[in-house]
């Protein structure tokens, strides 16, 4: 079995823990502080909204039904659903969704070679 990490995401009063590989967690960190730094730069009527990374730990044990454990994939997937969607005409969206598509591969390309290793 792979060693996990799991990143703690905030939205106001709603946690998320998104499971990453451990070779990648810290990618996810970056990249929510890099969008979080940039998204007021945005100029379209329709922005996601982004949680905030608050911390990363490597082992999660849930007590309450409020809070959830996303994968990695799923959640970047939807990520870049989110920014795709967006309808920029001022600053170029393309270099953050560059980033976002280059973990989302990552990924996917762990993933993949995780299934391999399983067969």
């Amino acid at each position: 079995m792979p060693t996990m990490r799991y990143v703690l995401l905030q939205q106001q009063s709603q946690l998320t823990f998104v499971e990453m590989p451990a070779s990648h967690a810290y990618q996810l960190s970056a990249l929510n502080l890099r969008l979080r730094k940039e998204i007021d730069k945005l100029t379209a009527d329709e922005v996601p909204s982004l949680p905030l990374a608050v911390a990363e730990c490597d082992a999660v044990e849930l007590h309450s039904d409020t809070v959830s454990i996303v994968s990695g994939l799923d959640y970047i997937n939807k990520l870049e659903a989110e920014f795709a969607a967006v309808k920029e005409k001022s600053y170029p969206l393309i270099s953050l969704l560059t980033e976002i598509r280059a973990l989302q591969a990552q990924l996917e390309q762990w993933y993949e070679e995780f299934e391999e290793e399983q067969l």
